[in-house]
């Protein structure tokens, strides 16, 4: 948390910064603005991904360069699927084939589906759009969009905890699912049989103008490398 108190004495405007561990930091007019900027995005971003409000939007150029926009996608319903083919939960569920079926379902119905890659080049995560395309098409990915998030800016408007971390939106841009892909957290492959996939429930229940009956899950997966 981060509280601003401001005062103004002959000549001269300064402020104190108090931050979460309680450190007091002086500031004059020069960065008062900047400071007060700083705190209320921390604010918003701390509240932004919300079941039953409006999704985050943000635009980005997906790996094959076209630009992609949420608020341009409103009227379709999205996915928007956290990855690192390196962690062995998605291995799970590339190896098996669960989430290319899923992509491959979904957008035969007309969901636009985003894969995201938030990892950084300083994680050793991070994939260039000619990397993520390559190793895309090698697992026989059917997402709509690539995006390589290297910035982070994405993930952290979403608060993306995991590869796999799903979120699903609506036609009216609203954020409707939040969280796991589906009920059985493991790396192995067995498991997805006789899971609860929440991320198909969600959308079957979208596609047919219905409330999604578990909108928010503990997301599963390898933590995303920021």
């Amino acid at each position: 948390m981060i509280c601003a108190n401001f005062a103004i004495v002959p000549n001269v405007l300064f402020g104190f910064i108090i931050n979460s561990n309680q450190k007091i930091t002086m500031i004059t007019a020069k960065n008062m603005f900047a400071a007060m900027v700083s705190a209320i995005s921390i604010s918003i971003t701390a509240h932004a991904a919300e079941v039953g409000k409006a999704a985050p939007d943000f635009s980005a150029k997906d790996a094959k360069g076209a630009e992609v926009s949420l608020a341009a996608l409103k009227g379709k319903v999205v996915v928007l699927e956290w990855v690192n083919h390196g962690c062995p939960f998605v291995v799970k569920h590339y190896g098996s084939n669960n989430m290319q079926k899923l992509q491959e379902t979904y957008t035969g119905k007309g969901v636009v589906w985003i894969t995201i890659n938030s990892g950084s080049k300083a994680s050793g995560s991070y994939t260039d759009d000619e990397k993520f395309l390559k190793i895309s098409a090698e697992k026989g990915s059917k997402s709509s969009h690539l995006i390589a998030d290297e910035s982070g800016t994405i993930g952290k408007a979403y608060s993306a905890k995991t590869t796999p971390h799903m979120f699903v939106i609506n036609k009216e841009g609203v954020l409707v699912y939040n969280g796991a892909i589906d009920s059985k957290k493991t790396t192995k492959a067995e498991d997805i049989e006789g899971a609860e996939n929440y991320v198909a429930k969600a959308l079957d229940a979208v596609l047919e103008g219905k409330a999604v009956a578990t909108p928010m899950t503990e997301p599963y997966g390898c933590g995303v490398k920021y």
